[in-house]
């Protein structure tokens, strides 16, 4: 099981960190929500859990609870810019089908 960042995807996330000023990495979470079930959650991680699972690429480690990380077993973090868009896009080989919106997704 492992969790897997681009190099946009990273210095972004330093970036970010960087102008906190604070923060030891980026925790990766799934919850309940949405048309098809599950969405993508992310936050900024100041304190891990001790039941976190860690990943580091590139420098920046990725915090996943233990309850998600069934969902996201092989999920590659990309940070993308189409045109005036911008964020963050999951690769997940757990997904079966996503909404229409592209905001929640089915394992």
């Amino acid at each position: 099981m492992e969790i897997t960042l681009t190099q946009q995807a990273a210095d972004h996330i330093n970036r970010y960190l960087e102008k906190r000023g604070k923060g030891l990495g980026l925790r990766l979470g799934v919850r309940t929500t949405g048309c098809s079930g599950m969405a993508y959650k992310l936050e900024y991680v100041d304190e891990p859990e001790a039941e976190d699972s860690v990943f580091e690429q590139f420098g920046v480690k990725v915090f996943v609870d233990p309850k998600s990380l069934p969902y996201l077993s092989g999920v590659q973090l990309d940070y993308t810019r189409e045109g005036l868009n911008e964020g963050f896009k999951f690769s997940n080989p757990n997904e079966k089908a996503t909404c229409g919106c592209g905001e929640s997704f089915t394992v």
